[in-house]
């Protein structure tokens, strides 16, 4: 996290069991409120495999008294989807009942496994689209193309926005990341970039961290080609592929048309939590065990 340390102030913490460290709290500090880390799309506690229960509820009771002791009045914890883990980790969700949490938000992010495809007639006809108008599917080694004639372009004519990541950083996690990262561009019959998607590829799941196209991609199909070939050549063993959320107003609203194109592909949802918890509320975790 530290190409963009200068963003946040951070306060992540080290839990420890005796000598043995046993799980990390990304976060960073606003004033007198901790955010599970701010520059980071999941957060929650990270633990080793073989912690137990009782390790988790114990160690998490030290952090709010940890922050309480600080003047801390409020603590944002957002989860890690269970698509991400690699063994059954509910353990914040209890830890969150169990502290009167406030779930002040829930994204809904669409997921598919490649391995179980079931695309829909429109999906089929834009795939069709994109193989007639003679698309090509690259993948390339640098995001300035993607970037600058298609990303950045359509979030400020559309949104107002730019990418949460520049192109210098994202440049710089693909050196520190060279695997894990990458970029796949859709060109035209006469090699001009008209859509793209920025992939994080992780252990259990690729996430399409940027998808966009140009203002012709509905016509194009460039979008449908894009993500079958992604599905069917590049992740087809992958437990799952993460879309992202169609989410807006902190998961109030749903853009339903994104929404429509990525359950086309036979997307379905995946709920993504952030809690507000008092550090006070710690006393909750008193008497758990019997």
């Amino acid at each position: 996290m530290d190409y963009h340390a200068n963003r946040f102030h951070d306060h992540s913490l080290m839990i420890r069991k005796g000598d043995n460290l046993m799980a990390l709290f990304p976060a960073n500090q606003d004033e007198n409120m901790i955010w599970s880390h701010g520059g980071l799309t999941y957060g929650g506690l990270i633990l080793l495999p073989e912690i137990r229960l009782s390790d988790v509820i114990y160690g998490f009771q030290g952090v709010l008294q940890y922050y309480q002791a600080l003047g801390i009045h409020e603590l944002r914890v957002k989860t890690i989807p269970q698509i991400y883990h690699r063994q059954p980790s509910d353990e914040i969700d209890y830890l969150m009942f169990k502290l009167e949490a406030n779930r002040y938000r829930c994204d809904c992010l669409s997921v598919v496994s490649p391995t179980r495809l079931k695309y829909s007639r429109d999906r089929k006809q834009g795939i069709k689209r994109g193989n007639k108008n003679g698309l090509k599917v690259i993948e390339v080694s640098d995001f300035e193309e993607f970037w600058s004639q298609i990303l950045i372009p359509n979030l400020e004519s559309k949104h107002q926005s730019r990418p949460v990541h520049t192109l210098d950083e994202i440049r710089l996690l693909k050196t520190r990341f060279p695997e894990q990262i990458r970029q796949f561009n859709v060109y035209d019959s006469g090699g001009i970039i008209v859509a793209g998607t920025t992939i994080f590829d992780t252990e259990r799941v690729a996430r399409s961290q940027y998808i966009s196209g140009n203002t012709e991609k509905n016509n194009l199909g460039s979008l449908d080609l894009l993500h079958d070939y992604l599905l069917r050549e590049v992740f087809p063993s992958k437990p799952y592929f993460d879309f992202g959320k169609s989410n807006e107003d902190e998961g109030r609203t749903i853009n339903e048309g994104l929404l429509y194109w990525k359950e086309g592909f036979g997307a379905r949802s995946v709920a993504h939590d952030y809690f507000s918890v008092d550090p006070a509320m710690h006393v909750k975790l008193n008497g758990v065990f019997k």
